[in-house]
This record gives structure tokens, C-alpha cells and sequence, in this order.
């Protein structure tokens, strides 16, 4: 018995489409989210830093900006992971005495759990909400809960997972769903030197390629899929024009595979998508802000210029 009925419904979906793909949000389940902890403390994986940099270099000017007349607010974070660049941040508030609730919001419960008990243990006196489940439902019940205003902390360059029109639908979801003065804190890898790009997904030691590999593994686990792993090769390319950087799973054979009694035929060579890592231009940021209703107020950037934490406000 399949206990994740919507899982199925959506590899089953992908896997029929004329173009086969899966959903990159299936890549977090507990294993997963372990090898995605090791793809962030990659050296090839510079985002994880350059977005650290920032929150080291402005944390006192990001705690202002949150409440600068350090009132109660709601400090509401999407899919936080293991929180290493937010505790920077969280630790800065509380030093400051700054009332805020924190309530991470993430697909994986596992990560909440593991985020908690770090937490507890690092910041005893956090207020610590976290949330498994939809973002924009959480959302919804925040704008008109306890009328704080709701700081919303999209990091990590997730919204490059989006293609255009998804990134401009999920930005406008956030903005309906906050009041005048809340903020989007948006974090956006910047385009650069590709060949730098695309080592980030393509690391020397196959890390980010074994992250696509227990998708695979996942859908035998929790499924009962019968890919034959080995048959599969990881294939990342990045196209400067688009800003695109896509990954697939490349079938090495022409072949068969069952998943719940069904049968999908994969032709040599045929691939399925499994993940879009977008990269933007500064003014592509903000063309996206002022698409889905929102005031640049102030952006931050690294040291090396790779990256961007862009704020944005309701107004």
C-alpha cells in the first residue's frame, strides 16, 4: 500500500508526459535532506556561502530593516533546512531583544524535527513555530492572525526551481497573502561565469549527481518502482541566455520500468527533467518584484557580487 498517494500521482503523471519529469520538491525525503546538507558545504557549491557572507556582513542592518522600531513581528521562513544562514540572523535578534515569533514552514517534516532540536539546543529562548505543510495556507492564516507584520524569508536562490511564469505565480501568491509594510526577503544567484554555474551542479565527486539518483530510489523505496539506478547518468547544462541551469536522468539503455503495476518505456538517451535552477540579471529581480506587486527596497550582495538578498515591500 502506497503511503504517499499524491507522490504517485505526480511520478505517474511526469513519467506518461511526452517529455518525462519529476517535481524537484520529491528529492527531500530523510536521505535526501542529508545529501543536500553535503551539496550546501560543497566548495563548488558557492551559494551557500555567498549568501552567508551576506547575512554576517549585514545582520544588524537586516535585524533594522525587520523591525526597526523593534516591535513584534512573525519571522516566517519557506523551506528552511538545517538553518545554517537564518541562525546568523536569529541570533542577532534575539542579542538585540527583539520579540519575534519564528516559524519555519518546510515539505519535510524531518527537517523541521532536526531544525527544532538544533534550535533548542543552540537558542533556548526562540520562539520556535515551525510548520509541515503549504506555504500559502500558513500564510493566509498569519495576515490575519495577530496583526504583526510578516517577514517572509525565501532563501537559498529557490525561486530559480521556477520558470518564469511559476516564479511571477508564486512571488504574486506571497503578495496577496501579506498586508502593507510586510516583506519578502528573496535570496537570487546572480548570472556569472558559466563554467562556474555549472560546476556548482555538476561537482567532481558526483555528490549533486547521487542527490538525483535518490529520486530514483526513492520512487523503489516508497513506490515500489524497479529502476535499475545504474542505467540512469546524471546530465546538468546551463544556457547563459536563458539563465537556465537543468538537470536530468538520462536513460543508458532502452528499457522498462514498473512503478504500483504500471509500465513506462524509456528509449536510450531519453531523459527526465528533474530540477531548473535559474539564474537572473539584478534588473530581472526587480522586474520580478514590481510584476508581483512589490517595492525593491534595498538589496544586498556578497562579497563577490555572485549572489543577491533583494528586499522587498508590501506597500
Amino acid at each position: 500500500m502506497v503511503k504517499n498517494k499524491q507522490f504517485l500521482t505526480d511520478v505517474i503523471e511526469g513519467l506518461s508526459a511526452d517529455t518525462k519529469h519529476i517535481s524537484s520538491k520529491y528529492f527531500y525525503d530523510k536521505k535526501g535532506d542529508a545529501i543536500f546538507q553535503q551539496i550546501m558545504h560543497m566548495d563548488e557549491y558557492y551559494l551557500t556561502n555567498a549568501e552567508l557572507d551576506i547575512f554576517e556582513s549585514y545582520k544588524s542592518e537586516i535585524a533594522q530593516l525587520f523591525s526597526p522600531e523593534k516591535k513584534p513581528f512573525n519571522l516566517i521562513e519557506f523551506g528552511a533546512g538545517d538553518g545554517m544562514k537564518t541562525k546568523v540572523l536569529l541570533k542577532e535578534l534575539l542579542t538585540h531583544g527583539v520579540p519575534f515569533d519564528y516559524v519555519p514552514i518546510d515539505i519535510s517534516q524531518n527537517a523541521l524535527d532536526q531544525l527544532n532540536k538544533s534550535l533548542t539546543k543552540e537558542m533556548p529562548n526562540l520562539s520556535f513555530k515551525g510548520i509541515q505543510g503549504d506555504y500559502f495556507e500558513v500564510l493566509n492564516k498569519l495576515k490575519e492572525s495577530n496583526g504583526r507584520r510578516n517577514v517572509v524569508l525565501f532563501l537559498g536562490s529557490n525561486i530559480g526551481n521556477f520558470t518564469n511564469n511559476e516564479a511571477k505565480s508564486f512571488t504574486s501568491n506571497i503578495s496577496d497573502k501579506l498586508n502593507p509594510g510586510d516583506l519578502l526577503f528573496i535570496g537570487v544567484d546572480l548570472k556569472k561565469n558559466p563554467k562556474k554555474i555549472l560546476l556548482a551542479y555538476n561537482d567532481p565527486k558526483g555528490i549533486t549527481a547521487e542527490f538525483n539518483y535518490n529520486l530514483l530510489r526513492r520512487i523503489n523505496r516508497e513506490l515500489g518502482g524497479n529502476f535499475d539506478v545504474g542505467q540512469f547518468e546524471h546530465h546538468p547544462t546551463y544556457d547563459p541566455v536563458t539563465g537556465e541551469c537543468k538537470s536530468a536522468l538520462l536513460s543508458k539503455i532502452d528499457q522498462e520500468v514498473e512503478i504500483d503495476s504500471q509500465t513506462f518505456h524509456f528509449a536510450e538517451w531519453e531523459p527526465i527533467h528533474t530540477e531548473i535552477s535559474r539564474k537572473y540579471s539584478l534588473k530581472q529581480v526587480h522586474q520580478l518584484a514590481k510584476a508581483s506587486g512589490f517595492k525593491v527596497k534595498t538589496d544586498l550582495f556578497d562579497s563577490h557580487k555572485y549572489f543577491v538578498d533583494s528586499v522587498w515591500e508590501i506597500v
